[in-house]
């Protein structure tokens, strides 16, 4: 049996629930107003690490692919998680994260444990904001940086303060420009994380096999190219390895395939042009380089399930 069999995907938050705690009828939030959101269209879950702990199942040690990005605020207790193939031990006053699709497992944690989790996915994350920071763009998602940072109490207690604020106003949300309010303290919480890290995390010697330093190229290069490069040999041919090789290569640390990272990053560029631009879908296709609108537009609905214009009414602030 190969290792990634046992690798558990998991692409929700009722599947986290599911795998992860004993009960996965369990509500974080007794008293939230949750918006609906269709099955993979943007979610965001916050959790006491207290809470958490109490209704914890026994996973310790097994191997996990969340198709999500958690942050986690420790502000007492210690843990011992792996992240990717490197073992961490975090400590009080301190932040971690976990990448989407990135391997994790929880080898222990301390019975006096206290902090937030923080899950989301790259879609809830899009805001009606022009020009705003890519998820992949910082530093701490970024698989050859490292992916913690240590807190003073004042920074720790910030966090704990706008984690606090980010909940509230999640729990209260009604109506869709209560939920922008909510996207961008998430966005403040990111943008404050990133400060903090480049700050003290500069030029931190990092430790990577070579596959992973591979990967770790080809999806920076995708972010920086895949606008003007949409095939997989492109890139191989950039990182001077043959095409199979690095899809092989992709596939083994990230669980998809090479192309998968560069029509991901086409359709949330497309998205973020759909919901914070008043664009035509004419003019985003001839943007993103597609030769026509329909070829774009059936590359989209073959991705979300839905057109460009249909995406645009159902997810579109008002």
């Amino acid at each position: 049996m190969s290792t990634s069999s046992k690798i558990k995907e998991i692409n929700t938050v009722q599947e986290f629930k599911e795998f992860y705690l004993q009960d996965a009828q369990y509500s974080y939030c007794t008293e939230c107003n949750h918006l609906e959101y269709s099955h993979g269209e943007g979610f965001l879950e916050i959790i006491a690490l207290e809470d958490l702990q109490k209704l914890h199942s026994r996973h310790i040690g097994h191997q996990s692919r969340r198709k999500f990005y958690s942050i986690v605020l420790l502000s007492e207790g210690e843990v011992e998680e792996v992240i990717g193939h490197q073992k961490y031990h975090f400590g009080p006053k301190s932040m971690y994260f976990v990448p989407e699709n990135q391997l994790h497992s929880i080898e222990s944690w301390s019975e006096d444990l206290k902090g937030i989790l923080c899950m989301f996915d790259a879609d809830y994350f899009l805001l009606c904001l022009k020009h705003q920071i890519k998820l992949n763009q910082f530093p701490f998602f970024q698989l050859d940086k490292v992916p913690y940072v240590n807190l003073s109490e004042r920074e720790t207690q910030m966090m704990q303060h706008l984690f606090w604020k980010l909940n509230s106003e999640n729990c209260q949300k009604s109506t869709f420009n209560d939920d922008l309010l909510v996207r961008m303290f998430l966005n403040i919480i990111l943008l404050e994380a990133e400060r903090i890290y480049n700050h003290k995390v500069v030029d931190q010697a990092f430790s990577l096999s070579r596959k992973e330093q591979l990967v770790a190229q080809f999806q920076l290069l995708v972010n920086q190219h895949f606008l003007e490069k949409k095939q997989v040999n492109e890139y191989a041919g950039i990182l001077c390895v043959h095409p199979h090789y690095l899809n092989d290569m992709v596939k083994e640390v990230s669980g998809f395939s090479a192309s998968y990272f560069i029509q991901k990053q086409l359709i949330q560029e497309a998205k973020s042009r759909l919901m914070q631009t008043n664009q035509t879908v004419s003019m985003i296709a001839t943007d993103l380089n597609f030769t026509d609108d329909s070829y774009f537009g059936r590359f989209f609905k073959k991705i979300t399930g839905l057109t460009p214009l249909q995406y645009r009414k159902k997810h579109k602030h008002q």
